[in-house]
């Protein structure tokens, strides 16, 4: 059963990636932006109903706002990668496993998480009984 949802959780994040190249493409939004144009030009002119032409142009902008933030997030999402890798990459004491993390699965991203969390918390626990030892010194 495990196994099972480990192979649909690889083929969704597959599927995910490839859509969302998809609908930040500009060829993807060009061809949008055509259909919404017929979809206008076929139905405005020969409908007299007013109310459902002003739904049908909010409808046309927000299904072509979809491509255009999607692109707008790919663009953003790919330049805070490459300057976080930038970052990653001086920094002597990190660790290059941080690396190219947007080519990473959910579930590895998540254990990546997992594991930090738990080297900060024993960094913490050091630092306290540290301070401790001092005080008890004193």
């Amino acid at each position: 059963m495990n196994k099972m949802y480990c192979n649909i959780e690889i083929a969704f994040e597959i599927l995910t990636t490839i859509v969302t190249k998809v609908l930040g493409n500009s060829i993807t939004f060009i061809l949008a932006f055509c259909l919404v144009i017929y979809w206008w030009a076929t139905n405005l002119f020969t409908s007299n109903d007013t109310h459902q032409n002003i739904g049908d142009i909010i409808f046309g902008t927000t299904f072509l706002s979809l491509f255009i933030i999607q692109k707008s997030f790919n663009k953003y999402s790919a330049l805070i990668h490459s300057k976080l890798n930038e970052l990653v990459s001086s920094n002597q004491e990190a660790s290059n496993s941080v690396l190219n993390t947007s080519k990473k699965s959910e579930s590895e991203i998540i254990k990546m998480a997992k594991v930090y969390a738990e080297e900060i918390i024993e960094e913490e626990i050091e630092k306290i009984i540290e301070e401790n030892q001092k005080e008890n010194e004193i």
